[in-house]
């Protein structure tokens, strides 16, 4: 079955980066796109990054363009998130996601909190 994990959130102070990452199986990781979304406390999930299936095509969100970087690994069925000069705004959980035939799929998040 389908099944995404993430990892690589922590505590980082504001201006500090983090680079998450989320291990993809279950599917042809390689014929999907695949996304990062966000949920911060009180507050709905978000779009955060979406990438085509070759890594070809990104987009980021307005607020967070210039900062966060998306990317793959097709042979390692990996998608990462680069997140440079943190916001305290930025304190969320981090969700990985991959839309198969209009149905999402979830991992289980990655808390990422920006405090000094």
């Amino acid at each position: 079955q389908v099944q995404l994990v993430e990892s690589g959130g922590g505590l980082v102070q504001p201006g500090g980066s983090l680079r998450l990452s989320c291990a993809a199986s279950g599917f042809t990781f390689g014929l999907n796109a695949m996304s990062w979304y966000r949920q911060a406390p009180g507050k709905g999930r978000e779009l955060v990054a979406r990438i085509s299936t070759t890594g070809t095509s990104t987009n980021v969100a307005d607020s967070m363009k210039g900062r966060f970087t998306i990317s793959r690994d097709n042979a390692k069925r990996t998608v990462y998130l680069q997140m440079n000069s943190l916001k305290p705004e930025d304190t969320a959980v981090y969700y990985c996601n991959v839309d198969r035939g209009g149905y999402n799929y979830w991992g289980q998040g990655t808390q990422v909190t920006v405090s000094s």
